[in-house]
C-alpha cells in the first residue's frame, strides 16, 4: 500500500461500494474507535479506479461508519496492489444490479456476522471458485 503521504480526501458519495452487505459486528467494533471529529482515528480506505469507476477495495465498514457519523469526506488512497480487479468488476455489478451506488445504499444492508458470512463471504468465495474454474479451463483451450 502506498504511504499516507499520499493519502487524500474523497467525497463518501463519490465511491462506488464493491461490496453488497455490512457486518454489525465489524461496525460496532469500528465505532468503538471512530470520532467523526478526528478523521485520523480512520485508517485510510483504498480505492481503485477502472475506466471512470471509482470504487473501495476494501474499508466499506469504515465508510460507512463515517457517513453514518456525517462526514463527507474521508481520507483515501489508491490501491497499488495488484488484486484480482475482474472479481471487483462483478462484485460491483452485483452492486450496481442492487441499486447500491454509494455506501449510504448500505444502510438497510448491514447484517448479523453470521448472515454476513453466509451472504457475502459466501457468495465471494463462490465467485472465487468458478473464476479459477473459468481461468484454468481459458489456459487449457490455449494451450491445445
Amino acid at each position: 500500500m502506498n504511504s499516507v503521504d499520499s493519502s487524500f480526501k474523497m467525497k463518501v458519495s463519490d465511491i462506488q461500494p464493491s461490496q453488497l452487505y455490512i457486518s454489525k459486528k465489524k461496525l460496532a467494533k469500528i465505532k468503538e474507535k471512530f470520532n467523526s471529529n478526528d478523521l485520523s482515528t480512520l485508517e485510510i480506505i483504498p480505492i481503485k479506479k477502472i475506466g471512470k469507476e471509482i470504487f473501495y477495495t476494501d474499508g466499506h465498514t469504515r465508510a460507512f461508519a463515517a457517513y453514518q457519523a456525517g462526514v463527507k469526506e474521508i481520507p483515501v488512497i489508491w490501491e497499488d496492489e495488484e488484486l484480482d480487479w475482474e472479481l471487483y468488476k462483478i462484485c460491483i455489478k452485483w452492486c450496481k444490479d442492487a441499486g447500491i451506488s454509494s455506501i449510504a445504499d448500505l444502510s438497510d444492508r448491514v447484517v448479523d456476522q453470521k448472515d454476513y458470512e453466509i451472504l457475502w463471504y459466501k457468495r465471494c468465495d463462490d465467485l472465487h471458485k468458478t473464476l479459477t474454474i473459468k481461468r484454468a479451463k481459458r489456459k487449457n483451450s490455449k494451450n491445445f
